[in-house]
């Protein structure tokens, strides 16, 4: 899935640097789409680059899409999304 919106990824091995995800547009191969990528900006890979962008594309060598990924899931844009609800809710309970 997209670490963003959480759509499936279809493309087959090995991802391009070029190629984005169908529904939201964010780029596959980056970080927090990597089998070694750490929650928090890490990389387990001991030789990886760590770029500063974890969301963008890069050039690193040891990328490789997490299996993971290949099934649909909820992505980050969900979690955005409900924290940007809840946080309305509150501000709407002063108002």
């Amino acid at each position: 899935m997209c670490w963003y919106c959480g759509s499936p990824v279809t493309d087959p091995e090995p991802i391009g640097r070029s190629l984005r995800c169908a529904d939201c547009g964010k780029d596959l191969r980056c970080c927090r789409n990597c089998r070694f990528y750490i929650s928090g900006g890490g990389c387990s890979e001991s030789h990886g680059e760590i770029p500063q962008d974890k969301d963008r594309a890069n050039f690193c060598d040891w990328f490789s899409l997490s299996p993971a990924l290949r099934s649909a899931g909820t992505g980050e844009k969900a979690a955005r999304d409900a924290a940007s609800s809840a946080k309305t809710a509150f501000e709407d309970l002063f108002k």
